[in-house]
């Protein structure tokens, strides 16, 4: 599997830049934390590389993979909590990308969904409406999900959101292993502590890379002081001062 690289990317809304002149690559096996302030870019750089957000200037080249190869867990879901549809379900879709709307589970798939449900911590719950369990039983469905679709990419907006520190901490060392399976991995992620333990990648955004590289070096406190000075800088303003963007430090 290649890795997957940008080049002079910048992503926005309305022609208003949210991520401007990214270079660089996520290396084919990694797991790279993206940090940053509040309106830094990080959402917005994930769903560019998921394929839901086009880009205004520059290229993502996915190294060849098709969009069943890529999962993407965004930041907030957009189910109708009214719709009956059981946490069985939810993670169930996972499977569509392989097997088809239409594909069928066979008995394989049907164990496979109920052992991911098991690793989440959801065994036993199966069949709950998602619209009667708290939101962090139904963020973890999202995350079995997203491990159905068996993909090579993953992206992951916030993923612990709303997940008690026990549960995160599980799902977070589930996410950990990916890179090992052959998974490429990025991850928008806020606790810097889980980051430095877990993710030897980071990539610090405040619109433009501050900094990318082994996440030791990446998220030091230069780096992410730098990435806020920078962020407040651009607050003043709805456009980012172009012409003070500095190339980003590969660390």
């Amino acid at each position: 599997m290649a890795g997957i690289s940008v080049d002079n990317l910048s992503v926005g809304y309305d022609r208003h830049p949210a991520v401007v002149n990214l270079n660089g690559a996520f290396q084919a096996g990694s797991l790279t934390a993206v940090v940053g302030p509040n309106g830094s870019g990080k959402s917005t750089l994930l769903k560019a590389l998921a394929g839901h957000c086009k880009p205004l200037a520059g290229r993502i080249d996915l190294g060849g993979l098709k969009p069943a190869d890529i999962a993407y867990l965004p930041q907030a879901h957009a189910l109708d909590l009214k719709f009956p549809l059981t946490l069985e379900d939810l993670v169930g879709f996972g499977f569509i990308g392989r097997r088809g709307l239409f594909g069928g589970f066979s008995r394989a798939d049907r164990e496979r969904l109920h052992g991911l449900m098991a690793q989440v911590g959801l065994e036993g719950l199966e069949r709950r409406p998602i619209g009667s369990v708290s939101g962090g039983q139904l963020q973890r469905a999202l995350f079995a999900r997203v491990m159905a679709q068996d993909a090579k990419l993953v992206l992951l907006d916030e993923p612990f959101n709303g997940i008690d520190a026990r549960a995160a901490e599980d799902l977070a060392q589930l996410m950990a292993r990916w890179p090992d399976q052959g998974r490429t991995v990025v991850a928008v992620l806020h606790d810097l502590d889980l980051v430095r333990r877990l993710c030897p990648q980071s990539l610090v955004m405040a619109r433009q890379a501050v900094a990318w590289g082994p996440t030791e070096a990446a998220i030091s406190p230069a780096q992410l002081t730098r990435a806020r000075k920078l962020a407040e800088s651009w607050n003043v303003s709805d456009e980012p001062p172009l012409t003070a963007i500095h190339q980003a430090e590969h660390v």
